[in-house]
């Protein structure tokens, strides 16, 4: 057996893991690069993937974010035609995330051409889209829906279940089992993992009595998240304060998963009084579209959810919700000046409404940006965390004067904690562990917490590129 990290190994983004074994070679998952300049780099580097995809006999997809499926598009491009094995809800959501991200991928070319008069001498070329909107539909007649729970056959020696994981709608980790040489192996892929007890899905399903490999995210290796008691007080604080000074509280969200648990989270403040009837703006056609998949999924929301649908219903003036689509009520925003709460993509700051908003907003002190989410190494986001006085959108400098407030108890990804007692689930060690999906630190701590608290033995820390014969 034979497992290649081509990404997420020391980063959290670019996940692909290419596994031979048995006579197939398949893909877990097939990521995007993101976060900077050097995002970029690693996704042309990526573009033909170091092997024929046209000798691949399938694909599995743990769930439906960019960094996991986002160079699905250039297998297809590159001749791969075979199945790709998803969740119902995953491929629902693809339909959409692909062709938004080629779109939003010519939306930047365009724009470098637009202002190429502006680029010195000695600036790098245009950079031409990984892909294009044509493409991206063309590789959606591949997916293949599978439910959680269902065993299915994609090779002769090769059978697959996937299994909650709680992390964003249709989420799954993956148990396969490969007969090689006569004798079974079972493979699990973490994917990536949600907290237990949070709003919206059910909670991650835990894991089998044992396995061959695993392979387990860590983007949280390294910390435990606040208790939602501790968040809801930051979301009510920063609420308050903006309202005081009379300024708009602007949100940064990913559109899947995030979007939709803090309207949740702000709808059910509301509901236990903690907060004044609302007036939210949902800025992002993405999020807009993934909410109304979300509704279409009831089987995949949890019990209090419904509950507070129901309450939203009986209750129509507590939580006024706007899903902005078109461009010109966006730009419209712009002159509200007060009592605004505008949720809006990308979640890392990095490219859609959200660098509008931010433009706007961040030189106001009076505002607040509300930081729900990890913010890559490299990205917008990120600088504004770590405390930069000043940014650059759109090419021009601008003054960060708003407050920034970071709040940790709102994030999708397990913490070490949680990803420990979710491997406590196995009777016995896997004999190959392999940590990834993760920054430096974290893979580092959380490889060292397996070890300590667990007693595992044989647990692995690949790096970018790297294959393992077992």
């Amino acid at each position: 057996m034979r497992l290649g990290f081509m990404g997420a190994a020391g980063e959290v983004t670019g996940s692909c893991t290419l596994v031979e074994t048995g006579g197939v070679r398949f893909l877990v998952d097939c990521g995007m690069f993101q976060g900077g300049p050097e995002a970029r780099v690693k996704n042309l580097r990526a573009l033909n993937f170091g092997f024929d995809v046209r000798q691949l006999d399938f694909v599995l997809l743990t769930h439906a974010h960019i960094d996991h499926t986002g160079l699905i598009p250039r297998l297809a491009v590159l001749g791969y035609r075979g199945p790709i094995y998803a969740t119902p809800a995953t491929v629902d959501l693809l339909a959409v995330l692909l062709p938004d991200s080629a779109h939003i991928q010519e939306k930047e070319t365009e724009w470098q051409l637009r202002n190429k008069h502006r680029r010195g001498k000695d600036e790098r070329a245009v950079n031409a889209p990984l892909y294009t909107v044509v493409e991206a539909m063309a590789a959606l007649k591949l997916l293949k829906a599978v439910r959680c729970g269902e065993t299915i056959q994609p090779a002769e020696k090769v059978k697959v279940c996937f299994h909650e994981a709680g992390h964003i709608l249709g989420s799954a980790w993956i148990e396969i089992t490969v007969s090689d040489e006569g004798k079974p192996r079972k493979l699990v892929f973490s994917g990536d993992l949600g907290m237990y007890g949070r709003p919206v899905l059910k909670d991650p399903e835990k894991v089998i009595a044992d396995a061959d490999v695993l392979v387990i995210e860590s983007t949280y290796g390294n910390r435990q998240h606040r208790s939602m008691h501790e968040t809801e007080d930051e979301i009510v604080a920063a609420f308050n304060r903006t309202q005081a000074t009379h300024g708009n509280l602007v949100i940064p969200s990913f559109a899947v998963g995030r979007t939709q648990e803090i309207i949740y989270v702000l709808a059910d403040l509301v509901r236990r009084e903690r907060l004044r009837p609302l007036h939210i703006y949902v800025d992002s056609p993405m999020a807009n579209t993934a909410t109304r998949i979300t509704l279409s999924h009831p089987e995949l929301l949890d019990a209090e959810t419904g509950d507070l649908l129901r309450w939203l219903e009986a209750n129509p003036g507590k939580v006024k919700i706007d899903f902005v689509s078109d461009v010109e009520h966006s730009r419209a925003l712009n002159n509200v000046r007060s009592g605004a709460v505008i949720i809006s993509a990308s979640g890392m700051c990095e490219a859609g409404r959200i660098k509008y908003h931010l433009r706007e907003n961040l030189p106001r002190s009076e505002c607040s940006i509300l930081i729900a989410g990890f913010q890559a190494a490299g990205t917008l986001g990120r600088r504004l965390v770590d405390g930069a006085r000043m940014v650059r959108i759109f090419g021009e400098p601008v003054s960060v004067r708003a407050r920034i407030y970071t709040v940790g108890g709102l994030s999708a990804h397990a913490d070490q904690p949680t990803l420990l007692d979710w491997l406590r689930g196995f009777h016995k060690a896997p004999r190959n562990t392999f940590v990834v999906h993760g920054e430096g630190l974290a893979s580092a701590a959380f490889a060292e917490a397996i070890h300590a608290q667990l007693g595992w033995g044989n647990v692995r820390l690949p790096q970018a590129g790297e294959r393992f014969t077992l």
